[in-house]
């Protein structure tokens, strides 16, 4: 490595790994130049909850998934690093920006600000109330728990438009509250909700309140013609659900005070994304525009990195530092990775090669400790930790039948002498869940994941017992980041345990706890808590409520 080289120092840092985070990663690694992109939750971003892309250029059809796993795996190609972390802070406004991660700080010429927005909610009363018990946002995550009832959903945009005619595979009958005359999407995304046999709309209307004690039992609407008011309840021993779409909130609360923003959060930018200090871009959902579409958020990202090519190389020459350039790794340079993919299996091919880098960091070796009974899912998790297990020597395995049927199948972490590290997964941790299972591995197994002092201070500290149930769905993009949050947990105090469960196998725990919405955090069989989570909001809960 060459002196005026730093293995700290990137050209380019983009926060976000949503479309426009993973166009900017791919246009930069192509033209040599080296770019971290830093994703909290899982690259990909929003779009990887949409089960069908259809309107995207080149591209007949897919999920949102699988399209921007290609991206993903094209940056990867030319060089582009991905790190799953948590932003902590960034300085953005020297010759060299910081960002200060979960995992490490890190320096660049340039930063693209990719963060994108998060669902807005309405206000109406109840709403805050029944989040997870009715009330909803994800119709991917949480359409299945209203198999056969009635759903609302309240928007006119493309989401709700869309989402509406997802959410009939489950639901008895989809009413769609619009508050305009008119959707306001495309024609043929309106159509296809309006034309459908099981879904209804009622124009000029706005949700007034949702009703009810631990379930749903009624809803609350107003004419905005009119000003008529009208209710609906459900059939006698019934509940229904209200998924809302009502447009996004840039995430942008991060970078408050550095860049300029309008009076709603979103970042300010020229044509071209530049925001008002040099080196720093922003792209996709962050920014105001007309169509929020991925189409729109990767030209956003294509246009920022090819703005930064220039800046980055005007840096070099000012600074004299030279990030260390990126490395080419096209598919037909390694053996290992075309023999994995021929294999196939639970574990995904692409996944292998990172896989090789977390079990060589692993410092010690631990113990899986499988409990199975007869049915199909047993013999799933038992494929899949054979596969596991055939991977690497820092892993073993082993299996056992019997125990309480409310908990099999499942898998707990052992330390090498046997100990419980207090980390489980009940079904098969496949889906969203892959990597949170392999990062569980790691924080049990050590060194684990980095945290600041603060956070390694206050888990410390924690001397009270947490059992904590976590409820997800192998589909649900939110579901990761709390199970992570909680593992760690686990690992690093005695006194807490995480136990993960696929709610599709454990429709029990779902009734128990009248889960409506994942993920589902129960603390002690009493403590309810819905939605993600990072360490220090996890902490924040447990120190509060336990």
């Amino acid at each position: 490595m060459d002196g005026n080289q730093n293995a700290n120092l990137f050209d380019v840092i983009v926060i976000g790994g949503g479309p426009a985070g993973l166009a900017s990663a791919l246009y930069l690694a192509r033209a040599r130049y080296r770019v971290l992109v830093v994703e909290k939750e899982r690259f990909g971003g929003q779009i990887t909850i949409t089960s069908e892309v259809v309107n995207y250029p080149g591209v007949a059809g897919g999920s949102g998934e699988e399209i921007t796993a290609v991206m993903r795996g094209q940056a990867q190609r030319f060089g582009a690093e991905f790190l799953l972390a948590q932003v902590q802070r960034v300085d953005l406004k020297g010759e060299e920006k910081v960002v200060s991660t979960s995992r490490g700080e890190f320096r660049s010429f340039g930063v693209v600000l990719a963060t994108g927005a998060q669902p807005r909610s309405i206000g109406f009363e109840g709403e805050e109330r029944f989040r997870g018990r009715g009330v909803a946002y994800c119709a991917t995550c949480d359409g299945e728990f209203f198999s056969g009832l009635d759903v609302f959903v309240v928007g006119g945009g493309f989401a709700a438009a869309e989402e509406a005619v997802f959410l009939t595979r489950y639901a008895r009958q989809v009413t769609v509250l619009v508050r305009g005359d008119d959707f306001s999407c495309a024609r043929a995304t309106a159509d296809a909700a309006k034309n459908h046999e099981k879904i209804s709309v009622r124009y000029n209307t706005e949700v007034v309140a949702v009703l009810g004690e631990e379930d749903l039992n009624g809803l609350r609407c107003r004419d905005r013609n009119t000003g008529d008011v009208w209710e609906y309840a459900p059939p006698a021993g019934e509940t229904f659900g209200i998924f809302v779409f009502a447009g996004y909130e840039p995430a942008s609360g991060l970078f408050r005070g550095q860049v300029e923003m309008d009076e709603e959060g979103y970042i300010k930018t020229d044509e071209n994304g530049k925001t008002n200090l040099a080196g720093v871009y922003a792209a996709g959902d962050i920014r105001r525009k007309t169509l929020r579409q991925m189409v729109t958020a990767t030209a956003d990202g294509a246009i920022a990195a090819t703005e930064l090519e220039k800046y980055a190389s005007e840096m070099q020459g000012t600074t004299g530092k030279i990030p260390i350039p990126p490395v080419t790794r096209l598919p037909q340079e390694s053996a290992r990775e075309k023999g994995a993919a021929e294999i196939g299996g639970f574990i995904p091919p692409e996944a292998r090669a990172q896989l090789d880098g977390v079990f060589a960091k692993m410092t010690s070796p631990i113990r899986l400790s499988a409990q199975l009974d007869k049915r199909p899912i047993s013999l799933e998790l038992t494929a899949f930790l054979e596969e596991l297990d055939g991977m690497t020597d820092r892993i073993s395995v082993e299996y056992g039948e019997g125990g309480d049927p409310e908990e099999i199948p499942c898998v707990r972490v052992l330390r090498q002498n046997g100990e419980d590290t207090g980390i489980a997964f009940h079904g098969v941790p496949g889906g969203h869940e892959f990597s949170s299972f392999i990062i569980g591995l790691y924080n049990a197994a050590g060194p684990g994941q980095a945290l600041d002092a603060t956070l390694e201070d206050r888990i410390r500290r924690f001397n009270r017992q947490a059992e904590l149930k976590i409820l997800i769905s192998l589909s649900c993009t939110m579901c990761p980041e709390l199970v992570m949050a909680a593992q760690l947990l686990a690992a690093r105090n005695p006194g807490i345990r995480a136990e993960a469960y696929d709610i599709n196998h454990f429709p029990e725990l779902r009734e128990r706890f009248n889960v409506r919405s994942v993920p589902c955090l129960v603390v002690n069989g009493q403590q309810i808590s819905f939605g993600k989570k990072n360490v220090g909001q996890l902490l924040d809960f447990l120190e509060e409520n336990v």
